[in-house]
């Protein structure tokens, strides 16, 4: 077993902290599937060369790039709301408390007006993930947010009953957008293409969706995979100060509560995490021969360096596991004291001590352990 060092403990909770928050962006998605099964392809890989299985590893192995940029391709949507998530520029310019509204009950009364007349609506509160790229067709509006603005724009004949609503700022920024649609086989058949397309929209980001049935009249709140009923006024406006209040108002959950909620992914992710890093630190690091250049140093005030041969040496190093760079990869340096030289030709002895190494990389040998180096005295004018 492998040596842990603090450096490695806190390399793998640095690891298990970022695959955490991937995990909690995308359980709520159809990613996590998708997640879920490279984590399988990846541990069944790891499997195969541990055990010797040499034909099965290879085709893993040249799966590799075609699994990536099928990722890449299907995923592009979720990776690209990642990124904007995990931007640490987003907080430092103060971006993580954008979403606001602080008329939820104007909002709760027209919504629920708008159910009583059985007209359908759909109204969508954007919150930290940007929402352009999902929405469609929209006609910019810009105007304040009161509940006869809301009921007029959903009213079956006006021009722009047919779509939803998006509120940013506090602000009725576009009427009649449409919305990608959710392809769960798992909502009812009674929800048509409203909540479809309200559930849709909240898979794929943070979006807190209102839905209006136009059919029975209900009142539904999309949030994440869930598709939640609203009974009354009351329980709409309190759900909407919830959701949409700035999370700079929200009162400061203690560390130790955090630490200690979610235990389950938390434990099994920290598990996973542990045992990968088992497996590659284990593994036998790379032994590889490569050239490593001279420095030089230290040379005497009067004297200058004239030839040197060799100009570089080769150095045989060994990476300590499967962890530590490829020494293929290295660009080495051997640096050469040059204190105790004279004038003329010096025979200088170069050891695995003098070249730089990163760590994780041991220099097992050097050859020629000898440099010859031609050095003279200056010539000074007078």
């Amino acid at each position: 077993m492998p040596m842990i060092r603090p450096q490695d403990i806190l390399d793998i909770l640095i690891m298990s902290f970022l695959v955490y928050q991937l995990y909690s962006w995308f359980r709520r998605s159809r990613a996590i599937q998708v997640l879920a099964g490279l984590a399988i392809v990846i541990a069944f890989f790891f499997l195969t060369q541990l055990t010797g299985l040499q034909m099965t590893s290879w085709v893993l192995q040249q799966l590799e790039t075609v699994m990536i940029v099928l990722v890449v391709v299907v995923f592009q949507n979720e990776i690209r709301q990642a990124l904007y998530r995990f931007s640490m520029l987003r907080e430092l310019v103060g971006g993580g408390a954008q979403y606001r509204c602080s008329s939820p009950a104007t909002i709760s009364e027209a919504v629920f007006e708008l159910a009583a007349g059985r007209t359908g609506a759909i109204i969508v509160f954007q919150r930290q993930d940007q929402l352009d790229e999902h929405l469609l067709h929209g006609v910019p509006l810009d105007a304040r947010i009161s509940a006869p603005l809301l009921r007029n724009l959903f009213y079956n004949g006006s021009p722009l009953h047919d779509g939803a609503v998006l509120i940013r700022d506090e602000r009725i920024e576009k009427a009649a957008c449409l919305l990608p649609l959710s392809e769960s086989a798992s909502l009812h058949q009674q929800y048509g293409t409203r909540h479809r397309a309200a559930l849709g929209l909240s898979e794929r980001s943070d979006a807190v969706v209102v839905v209006v049935s136009e059919e029975r009249g209900e009142v539904s709140l999309a949030i994440g995979e869930e598709l939640q009923a609203i009974r009354t006024p009351e329980m709409l406006q309190e759900r909407l100060t919830e959701l949409l209040i700035p999370q700079a108002s929200h009162p400061r959950i203690p560390l130790t509560k955090r630490m200690l909620s979610d235990l389950f992914p938390k434990g099994a992710i920290l598990l996973g995490v542990t045992a990968i890093w088992l497996i590659l630190a284990s593994r036998p690091g790379e032994v590889a021969i490569i050239p490593a250049a001279l420095t030089f140093h230290g040379l005497p005030d009067g004297m200058a360096l004239v030839r040197t041969f060799p100009e570089e040496v080769t150095v045989r190093v060994r990476s300590s596991s499967g962890l530590a760079p490829s020494p293929r990869q290295l660009d080495l340096t051997a640096d050469i004291d040059l204190s105790t030289v004279r004038e003329g030709q010096n025979n200088l002895r170069v050891t695995a001590t003098q070249v730089h190494a990163p760590a994780g990389v041991t220099v097992v040998g050097v050859e020629p352990s000898i440099i010859r180096v031609s050095i003279r005295h200056t010539q000074h004018k007078k």
